[in-house]
């Protein structure tokens, strides 16, 4: 039972910090409210339009999450090329297996036209 003291004292610690941070930045803050700093800044201009008025293309949404994925699939290779010698050939298959799907996903996007910027 004593191993678990220090991660009880830990979780306490991280759990409460965030507590006592917001409490004390409450009674600390500057509480009238301004209306001059409600107001949208963009560059020391007025703002022309609200900013949720414009909706933006699904296209956008969807080579964020392309992105992503791609991002993802290079944190998966660099440690698989660290170890790559110890994984020997079964390593190496499974490490096919897995850019072979995300090719198959890369090409169905690009045929699907995902990937035009326009």
């Amino acid at each position: 039972m004593d191993h678990y003291v220090p991660i009880l004292i830990f979780a306490l610690v991280a759990i409460s910090v965030p507590i006592i941070i917001l409490l004390v930045a409450k009674v600390v803050r500057f509480g009238s409210y301004d209306p001059v700093k409600a107001e949208p800044y963009e560059c020391g201009v007025k703002a022309t339009s609200f900013a949720l008025d414009k909706r933006f293309s699904i296209r956008y949404y969807v080579i964020a999450v392309l992105f992503v994925v791609f991002d993802v699939e290079t944190i998966f290779l660099f440690p698989w090329a660290v170890i790559f010698e110890k994984l020997a050939l079964f390593g190496f298959v499974e490490m096919m297996v897995f850019l072979a799907i995300l090719l198959v996903g890369y090409l169905y996007a690009w045929r699907r036209g995902a990937l035009e910027w326009a």
